[in-house]
């Protein structure tokens, strides 16, 4: 992220962005991104309005019109009442939106967020998706490195996962789950003396052997196709074992991931361990 941003040179290989050479031509590329790093950056002396102008300044855009461009980005932030209060007195969601309407305020054609929803509250993580989704939507390219995998779910169009430094699989998060396997069926049972009956009952209605149990009561198998739960029941009914639940088990890009490395994102322990969203 860093060396694409030109904030460090690669130490080999090359980097163009929108045709670009990060390092030949860093000063082009600059003047057509944003960088939103993982920590909102806001100078918390300044009001949210005078941090917008300072980055319109430093972008040689003249008073004026960083005075406009900070009173556009701050009314789509949802900043504008807040406007000309002190930084220090924003909450965390709120510097990610002032840091992030920064990011804009020079109109780049490529945005990079480095894990943008960190330390957010739900509403405030709610609130940023739905402002990535209106830039993508708009045209705007976007690079969004998180850990939290339900985020790259939500936003992404073509995924990366990255494991020791290394892409180990890309694509869309449709086809990284279908890696993982088929939608799967839990069977939780009223009795649980009675599991080994239910999973010989079961077995054959996924066509993949006899189901998975994971716990005293419960149980799981790959689904055949449509009204595998209606089977499910009547299987089970058939043999008089009461049932207590049944859901329909998606794969999520946290069992891609853990099939892909060995381990639970939670687990990864190297700093470069995290999954890649990139939107266009």
């Amino acid at each position: 992220m860093r060396a694409l941003a030109t904030l460090l040179v690669p130490d080999s290989g090359r980097a163009l962005v929108l045709g670009r050479d990060v390092v030949a031509d860093p000063f082009r590329v600059r003047s057509e991104i944003g960088l939103a790093g993982q920590f909102a950056a806001v100078d918390e002396i300044m009001t949210g309005r005078e941090n917008l102008e300072m980055v319109g300044m430093l972008y040689h855009l003249g008073r004026r019109e960083s005075a406009r461009r900070a009173g556009e980005v701050l009314d789509r932030f949802g900043l504008a009442d807040a406007a000309d209060r002190r930084a220090s007195t924003y909450s965390g969601g709120m510097r990610r939106r002032l840091d992030l309407a920064a990011t804009l305020v020079g109109r780049p054609r490529v945005l990079f967020l480095d894990e943008p929803s960190t330390g957010l509250d739900p509403r405030s993580r709610a609130q940023l998706w739905d402002m990535v989704r209106e830039l993508r939507a708009e045209g705007t390219t976007i690079l969004l490195t998180t850990q939290y995998l339900k985020e790259a779910d939500q936003l992404a169009h073509l995924i990366a996962v990255i494991d020791q430094g290394k892409i180990v699989a890309e694509g869309t998060a449709h086809e990284l789950k279908e890696r993982v396997g088929r939608d799967r069926l839990i069977v939780r049972i009223s009795d649980a003396e009675r599991l080994d009956e239910a999973t010989r009952s079961l077995s054959g209605l996924s066509g993949s052997g006899p189901g998975e149990v994971l716990g005293d009561a419960e149980l799981s198998l790959p689904i055949a196709g449509p009204g595998a739960s209606a089977d499910a029941v009547r299987a089970l009914d058939h043999v008089g074992v009461g049932i207590a639940s049944l859901e329909i088990r998606s794969p999520t890009l946290d069992d891609v991931f853990f099939s892909l490395t060995g381990r639970h994102v939670e687990a990864a322990a190297a700093p470069d361990d995290q999954l890649e969203d990139v939107a266009a």
